[in-house]
């Protein structure tokens, strides 16, 4: 029988392996009955991801998901889908598309809650 493999310590990451260190005590909740892959191994690593808009090849930063998933507490499971610019040109043509929703209410009288 083999020794069980040595469990990777999260405070001996490579900064430059291209890695971030996870903070689960940061995390938004999220109920499920395990725990996202990143915290099982106690750090964020880069993803590789084709843009759903352009379908341009990217890479999602480990950096990147530690803000989301820390920061801006964003859910678990959730992954980037989008680059950079198809990102920018969707939250602009929903703010054009707000703008003109509101206008077309404020003609006819109507509330905008």
């Amino acid at each position: 029988m083999h020794p069980p493999a040595p469990r990777h310590d999260p405070r001996k990451v490579d900064p430059d392996a291209d890695t971030a260190p996870c903070n689960p005590a940061l995390l938004a909740h999220y109920n499920s009955y395990g725990q996202p892959e990143f915290v099982a191994r106690g750090y964020y690593v880069d993803t590789p991801f084709t843009c759903v808009g352009c379908g341009k090849s990217e890479i999602w930063r480990a950096t990147q998901q530690k803000w989301w998933y820390e920061v801006a507490k964003g859910n678990v499971e959730t992954i980037a889908k989008r680059c950079r610019s198809c990102r920018r040109s969707k939250r602009e043509a929903s703010a054009t598309s707000r703008m003109i929703h509101l206008k077309g209410l404020v003609r006819s009288g109507k509330s905008a809650s």
